[in-house]
């Protein structure tokens, strides 16, 4: 976990402690209305402050319709509405899910990381002097390369002589080392691990087993299926249609106990 994130969970365990503490005083010792209130305030900002924040710099740089305004919508109307407890849950459980979310994208960023460590530095070629080590983007199809033990595979190919085992972890997930010998098929990424190995290259670099994954994971944040590109319209539609319908709600509720009060009045 990173500070933040240790900060934010600091954060939860203090304020379900306040609220199921708060909840426990005021359901054996009754309190005043606005006492309950102001006792139930403190966990709903203790746990909610920088949602508001947001909220708040989001309308003024227009961005008014996003999950802060809604959070804090949603929260202050249930605490305006007298159910305390429920909007500083609602406040509580929304940011135990956020916590959830950025946990889960931390380690998927770790592991992206370590795939970043596949893509090998170098292409080993033989020359007349012995090895010359050169960029695996200059190796056509059909050249002969060689790698050494702790050396990663620097494209796919065939391999023409020697015997080795492979770690194929970061690419597969497989734990177990993987045998190869001549005539064997190999892909870009795997690390050798015992043997000498010489391979003849069937790919360009760029073709090749490791520049694909790369690049599908770098590109992947930047393209969009049309479901999802649907999915951001709409919910910016549903936002705003939830936000009138919250509204008109209230108006309603408002207008009929207006009118019961009269009623009563008038019975009088």
């Amino acid at each position: 976990m990173t500070k933040k994130q240790k900060k934010v969970l600091i954060r939860i365990i203090i304020s379900a402690v306040l609220l199921v503490a708060f909840k426990l005083i005021c359901y054996f010792a009754p309190v005043n209305k606005y006492v309950e209130l102001v006792l139930f305030l403190i966990p709903y900002l203790v746990i909610g402050y920088d949602i508001l924040k947001k909220a708040v710099h989001g309308i003024f740089h227009g961005e008014v319709f996003d999950e802060n305004f809604l959070m804090a919508i949603a929260t202050i109307g249930a605490i305006a509405l007298g159910e305390y407890v429920e909007g500083a849950a609602v406040m509580l459980f929304y940011q135990i899910g956020e916590l959830f979310q950025s946990y889960a994208v931390g380690k998927s960023r770790k592991n992206i990381t370590s795939l970043m460590d596949i893509r090998p530095d170098y292409a080993n070629i033989e020359q007349e002097g012995g090895l010359e080590q050169v960029d695996p983007d200059d190796v056509e199809i059909g050249t002969i390369i060689v790698v050494k033990p702790g050396e990663k595979i620097p494209i796919d190919g065939i391999v023409v002589s020697g015997e080795s085992t492979l770690n194929t972890s970061a690419l597969t997930g497989e734990s177990l080392p993987r045998s190869v010998k001549a005539k064997d098929e190999v892909i870009s990424g795997c690390v050798n691990l015992t043997g000498l190995l010489k391979i003849e290259t069937t790919k360009e670099f760029g073709e090749s087993t490791v520049s694909k994954i790369l690049d599908l994971v770098e590109n992947s944040s930047m393209k969009k299926s049309r479901s999802e590109n649907f999915i951001t319209r709409f919910s910016k539609l549903e936002c705003r249609r939830g936000e009138w319908n919250s509204m008109c709600s209230g108006e309603m509720r408002r207008y009929m106990e207006e009118h019961r009060w009269r009623k009563r009045l008038s019975g009088l």
